[in-house]
Order: structure tokens, then C-alpha cells, then sequence
């Protein structure tokens, strides 16, 4: 018996995931940043994935200038390991590698050069920020990732507590043409109730363009459990969530 089938029961259990079949954010290629910890359990993690519905995944290991120094060829190493692991183990799915990039001055440096980042779908580059202070180059990033032809995606805003102090902050950064992805377990309160709270009036407002698990272990998948209890979770499918563009 798997670990995951042993913690969560018969697989059909889980599936809250009905309706978005892409997932674009998860740290599932091992032992390259904080997510998972082994190919073992990178391949659990993806057949639990599947069993949620998921028909692709874009998995996107962190890019950090401090902590984690990924380059293309480290994750894309990563990625046909793990592939050939997932072939030889007739798990048929489909993954692809980008990147969540964090807002340093390493990411400036690489966009003033200009250099080649990992994308995915419709050149979209996930990005992140610090979760306590705005960082000051913020708006300059934005701008010259829209120079450079990417496609901004601000990764779980909802979870940045900067932001909380006044709405038209996020609205701000919407309206400079940044996309929002939204943490599924957000709905779920998993990150703090005010994460929660702002993941919810994201949706209100029709701020929310791709949704993700951000997985980086067994516990986030546990937590999705609870997700499709959520009404705003039901909210969801009545927006234009880009999830299923991704699909080839």
C-alpha cells in the first residue's frame, strides 16, 4: 500500500478536482527546492494528482538567487528523470517543467540582460514576491517582463500580507496586466483565515486567472480534501480560469 493510499484511503476518496484538468504550479521534481524530497515521492504525488483529475501537470520549481539556484538545465534534468520513472511505471500523464521565479535582484538581473526564462503555455512566467514586504522593484519587473513579450502570473497573491492593508493594491497590480494564480488550498483556510478571506474576494471580483495546488508534499494534496466543500470553490468554474488552455 502506498503512503498516500494508506493516509487518505481508497483514491476515488480524494478527487475534489472535477473540473480544472491542468494544474501550473507544484514543486514535484526532487530534491531541487523545498518541495518533494524523493523520486519516489514525486511519482506518488503525480498518481495521486491523476487520480484528482489532473490530465497535465507543469510543474515549477523554485528560482530563487539565495536559496535555490535552478537553471533550465538543472530542471530539465530533473524532468526527464522523472519522466522516464513515470514511464516505467505506466503512469500516463502528462508533465512539463516551468519555473516560480522570486522577485530578486537576480530575476532583475536576468530580465535586464535578457535572459531566456522558463515559460509555460502562452509565455507566461510565474513569478513570487516576499510574503511581508513589497519589494521595490516590483513594478519595474512587471514592466520589463511585459517588454520582453512575457506574460506576468503573480503566484498566490493572496498569501502576500502587504497587500491586505487596502484592496486597490491588488487591483493595481491587476491592472498593470498581471495574471493571478490562486492557491486552491487558500479556500481551505490551509494558509491563515486572512488568506482565505482575500482568496475569496479575488473571486468575487473576478480576479483570478489559473488556480494551482502549489504542492510541495503529501500534506498540501491532504488538505485539498476540504477544498471542494467550498462554495467559492463551486465559484470558481463560473470564471474564465486559463487552467484548461494548457492542455495540448
Amino acid at each position: 500500500m502506498s503512503f498516500l493510499t494508506s493516509l487518505f484511503g481508497k483514491k476515488k476518496e480524494i478527487a475534489c478536482e472535477d473540473f480544472i484538468f491542468a494544474d501550473m504550479h507544484s514543486h514535484l521534481i526532487p530534491n531541487i527546492d523545498d518541495g518533494s524530497k524523493s523520486l519516489d515521492e514525486s511519482v506518488e504525488l503525480i498518481q495521486s494528482m491523476k487520480s484528482l483529475g489532473y490530465k497535465k501537470i507543469i510543474t515549477s520549481p523554485h528560482i530563487m538567487g539565495d536559496f535555490y539556484k535552478n537553471t533550465p538545465e538543472i530542471i530539465l534534468s530533473g524532468l526527464t528523470i522523472l519522466k522516464e520513472r513515470l514511464k516505467f511505471e505506466n503512469i500516463d500523464i502528462e508533465i512539463e517543467a516551468a519555473a516560480e521565479y522570486y522577485l530578486d535582484e537576480w530575476f532583475i538581473e536576468k530580465l535586464n540582460k535578457g535572459e531566456a526564462l522558463m515559460t509555460f503555455g502562452n509565455n507566461y512566467v510565474l513569478f513570487e514576491t516576499s510574503y511581508l514586504n513589497e519589494p521595490a522593484q516590483l513594478h519595474q519587473a512587471i514592466f520589463l517582463m511585459r517588454t520582453l513579450g512575457y506574460t506576468p502570473v503573480l503566484a498566490h497573491p493572496e498569501r502576500y500580507v502587504y497587500l491586505y492593508g487596502d484592496f486597490s493594491a491588488f487591483k493595481t497590480i491587476y491592472e498593470m496586466d498581471v495574471l493571478f494564480q490562486l492557491n486552491l488550498n487558500s479556500l481551505a483556510g490551509y494558509y491563515s483565515k486572512a488568506a482565505k478571506q482575500f482568496a475569496e474576494k479575488l473571486i468575487d471580483n473576478n480576479m483570478v486567472d489559473f488556480v494551482g495546488t502549489d504542492c510541495h508534499g503529501v500534506r498540501h494534496l491532504d488538505a485539498l480534501k476540504q477544498v471542494k466543500r467550498s462554495t467559492y470553490y463551486k465559484k470558481l468554474a463560473k470564471l474564465n480560469i486559463l487552467n484548461n488552455s494548457l492542455l495540448s
